[in-house]
């Protein structure tokens, strides 16, 4: 029998949490471990029950979303954090990607978009998805552009010429498909090759490979996140 996605639920509003906790369990492959209804006891809850995909709300109190999910990458947790946000291009939701989280979504997402969401994010072998992260991620990294360019990371010089290739591609929203056809490489190979450079640049996911590509200098809105 496959193990059951493992998900918190984190937000202050008792009837969402509940739609979508009827949602998710209505999978076979999903489990609701928690509920937390601010960021500090979702913090709390992560260390007690470790699961592998946190829904987590943004507007909370004692400890907003932003400062839950930083909290909680920080302490080397491996849940992996959605974002839940009302608006679809959030300053806030962009600091939960810079902050650490793999994604975010809607209040109001369509069922199916929410368990296929939280199956994606738990994989960890993800575009970067959903695709509403892409229209933010898009609007925030070019907005930030215009100033002088970046200091480049010295963790760039530990990748290869070809991880330097892949972490390019994998910022232009490549699935692992789509690499393997453009580098003429296995899906195996290239998976090999993402969980290296993730490895390698201290990264927990393919989003935080493309913010970190754009907020480096490494690619610029122009050269990419045609989306």
């Amino acid at each position: 029998m496959t193990e059951k996605i493992k998900v918190l639920l984190v937000d202050d509003q008792p009837l969402l949490r509940m739609g979508f906790r009827l949602i998710l369990e209505g999978e076979d492959d999903v489990e609701i471990v928690a509920e937390a209804s601010d960021g500090a006891e979702g913090v709390r809850l992560v260390e007690a029950h470790v699961p592998d995909v946190v829904l987590m709300d943004v507007r909370m109190p004692v400890m907003d979303g932003i400062e839950a999910t930083r909290r909680i990458t920080a302490s080397g947790a491996c849940s992996r954090i959605i974002i839940l946000t009302t608006f679809d291009l959030d300053e806030y939701a962009f600091s939960g990607l810079r902050a650490g989280a793999s994604a975010f979504l809607l209040k109001d997402v369509a069922p199916e978009e929410l368990v296929h969401a939280v199956r994606v994010v738990a994989s960890g072998d993800a575009v970067v998805a959903p695709r509403v992260t892409q229209r933010l991620l898009e609007t925030y990294v070019r907005s930030q552009h215009g100033g002088p360019k970046p200091p480049s990371d010295p963790l760039l010089e530990d990748l290869t010429r070809r991880e330097l290739e892949v972490l390019h591609a994998i910022a232009e929203g490549l699935s692992n498909a789509e690499l393997a056809h453009k580098f003429f490489l296995s899906e195996a190979t290239v998976k090999t090759h993402v969980r290296r450079i993730l490895t390698k640049l201290h990264l927990r996911d393919r989003v935080q490979a493309v913010v970190y590509a754009y907020e480096t200098g490494l690619v610029t809105p122009s050269q990419g996140l045609d989306f």
